[in-house]
């Protein structure tokens, strides 16, 4: 017998292929690839689709529903399928697409990726993230290497055959470290009748047939209007959106109404009626406070009770510890509830401010802090293209700001507005936190007006400036070994003793953390030394290379001034609130009520940020057992 194909060999790649995705020549209809191993039955799939219109918020239902069923001890695992051509989000502009979110393994993903991390508390890989590009891209890679045997390549039922195999791989290796997962939840991006997601439906249809009863739920999140001169709510669009998806060969199971206002029975009964779905299998998702509101809301009505029937998953919750993950998701939810005993006012200022989804992790964790913190905050969105030296304290000192984030980008635009929003909170003693290129602002408004080098800049805006303290390392990216490439996902961070990042993040023995990153420049090496010979201390690197990770000054000078080069937002969970943004509302609560913010706060967390570091001879590690819920 020869020996096996080393696993690099081109043929040994196809033939995997062909093992898992079913010879292309066999003359069966029945065409449905699984992985070696899989077990049809074993594994249950939710997928949920909007009509009438996108930005709805499917992964938001999505992501709560998926909630519930962790909460009952089921592994789950999401997974967002956009029709875009694109292989990943990196490129996209935010202004039309919203954030890009970056994972641990770097992938650069949708936005609704971030929502699902959040609310389920679960780090996400590339397998929970696939566009049309991927799918086409891999099927025409195979193709030109011999993979389908000389078939006519087809979108029945080679493209949908491989979404169906990717569902089937999430499944098998989706759940918590790499196992398998109860439910697979499945977005599709867009709305019903796009062309581009057509061939998702179509995938998901022949998927629920292929796998059997009780295999699939289909969910279809619609759109409720109310139109002011009528004064009252409208189900025609809906309805014709739903019919639409039934023209598919799609009958759902579970309607969610998205609306302003509750759904009233009226409207409510004519949805069921026309779309053959029970009444208690239609819920009404109306506005409300916070959208982590919406897994009680869901539990109350008994929408998970309804999931699990229309699956039969009944035999496999767990009691205990739906309980115990009830109770801690509802002691959140009353905080956000609860009235707040502090008002204070972040400016967050950028260049996407007229689209908010551009900073919706920035603003998710500041909901996290300031709901621990029980703080109101307000935010004031400032657009920093028209800001200057000499305007920056109308505004921002106008606006009564009590705290100043300055948040990641790309691009020249807005930039020498982003370094005087610096210069104005370190010397106006203003709280600050900088994100990404809110680092390299930082250094570069210290080196400009702190070590007075004219010129200072970042290569990414001025090749040849005569100072760059900001650029593009060739050794930093040979060490990283990305080429041409950013610095992508999570990476350790090496804290410093005795520092407000070390309190904050309090990393104990191993003294490092890891953090998400996404960017291409640096901090210049040869200006280290000087720029902390002049008080910017850098208080996180890179455990082995000269690569500056996090910055601050000492608390003698500035109440709070902490930058990162890395994303906190990324990693801000709404019951594990990222301290870096705990610590900039607390002490914007400083700021805003000294004699009140002792209230409330924990009290080590107000210590350490009232007494200068030159008094403390220790590391405090309180704060962060203080702050967890």
């Amino acid at each position: 017998m020869p020996n096996p194909l080393p696993p690099e060999s081109p043929d040994a790649e196809n033939a995997a292929f062909l093992r898992q995705f079913g010879r292309s020549n066999e003359t069966t209809e029945f065409y449905s690839p699984s992985p070696e191993g899989y077990q049809s039955g074993r594994h249950k799939f939710v997928a949920v689709m909007g009509t009438v219109m996108s930005g709805l918020g499917k992964g938001i239902f999505s992501s709560s529903l998926a909630k519930l069923l962790k909460d009952k001890g089921l592994a789950v695992a999401p997974i967002k399928m956009e029709g875009y051509l694109n292989i990943d989000s990196g490129t996209l502009n935010p202004f039309r697409h919203g954030e890009v979110f970056v994972l641990d393994d770097g992938t650069e993903c949708d936005m609704d990726l971030g929502t699902y991390e959040r609310v389920l508390n679960q780090n996400l890989t590339r397998a929970n993230f696939v566009t049309s590009g991927q799918i086409y891209a891999e099927i025409l890679e195979q193709e030109r290497r011999g993979g389908f045997l000389g078939r006519d390549v087809q979108m029945i039922p080679h493209v949908t055959g491989l979404v169906k195999l990717r569902l089937r791989h999430l499944a098998m290796t989706g759940g918590p470290g790499g196992g398998p997962a109860d439910v697979v939840f499945i977005e599709v991006g867009g709305t019903v009748g796009d062309y581009e997601n057509g061939f998702y439906i179509e995938a998901l249809r022949e998927l629920a047939f292929e796998e059997g009863p009780q295999s699939m739920c289909f969910v279809a999140l619609t759109y409720i209007i109310e139109p002011a001169i009528l004064g009252e709510q409208k189900s025609k669009a809906a309805q014709l959106g739903i019919k639409r998806l039934m023209e598919t060969g799609v009958q759902p199971h579970i309607i969610a109404c998205r609306a302003k206002n509750p759904v009233n029975d009226t409207v409510m009964q004519k949805i069921a009626m026309y779309s053959n779905v029970p009444m208690k299998r239609v819920f009404s998702m109306h506005d409300r406070e916070s959208i982590y509101t919406i897994p009680e809301a869901m539990w109350s009505e008994g929408l998970d009770r309804e999931i699990l029937s229309i699956l039969g998953l009944h035999d496999r919750v767990d009691p205990v510890h739906e309980e115990r993950a009830r109770r801690r998701w509802s002691e959140y939810a009353d905080k956000i509830r609860a009235p707040r005993r502090h008002k204070v006012t972040l400016g967050i200022t950028g260049k996407y401010t007229t689209v908010r989804d551009a900073y919706a992790s920035i603003d998710k964790a500041i909901e996290h802090a300031a709901t621990h913190l029980s703080a109101d905050v307000q935010v004031k969105w400032i657009d920093t293209s028209d800001i200057t030296q000499a305007n920056v304290a109308d505004r921002l000192g106008g606006n009564g700001i009590h705290g100043v984030i300055v948040p990641g980008g790309f691009g020249e635009r807005g930039v020498e507005g982003k370094i005087a929003c610096v210069r104005h909170a370190r010397e106006q003693r203003i709280p600050y936190l900088g994100i990404c290129l809110g680092f390299q602002m930082a250094v570069i408004d210290y080196a400009r007006h702190v070590l007075k080098l004219q010129g200072a800049n970042s290569t990414e805006f001025e090749p040849d400036c005569p100072h760059p303290v900001i650029a593009e390392l060739p050794e930093q990216k040979k060490i990283e070994g990305l080429g041409g490439t950013m610095r992508l996902g999570a990476q350790d961070v090496l804290l410093e003793p005795d520092s407000l990042a070390w309190m904050l993040f309090e990393p104990g023995e191993q003294a490092t953390v890891p953090q998400r990153f996404r960017h291409r420049w640096e901090v210049e090496p040869a200006y280290v030394d000087r720029l902390t010979a002049a008080g910017l201390r850098f208080s996180g690197r890179h455990p082995d290379y000269p690569i500056m990770q996090v910055l601050e000054l000492d608390r003698s000078a500035h109440p709070y001034f902490l930058a990162a080069q890395f994303h906190p937002e990324l990693t801000s969970r709404p019951l594990r609130p990222h301290p870096m943004f705990m610590g900039l509302v607390a002490a914007a609560i400083v700021r805003a009520e000294p004699d009140l913010a002792q209230e409330s706060m924990p009290a080590t967390l107000l210590r350490w940020l009232h007494t200068p570091s030159t008094d403390k001879t220790a590391p405090v590690v309180e704060p962060r057992r203080a702050v967890d819920p």
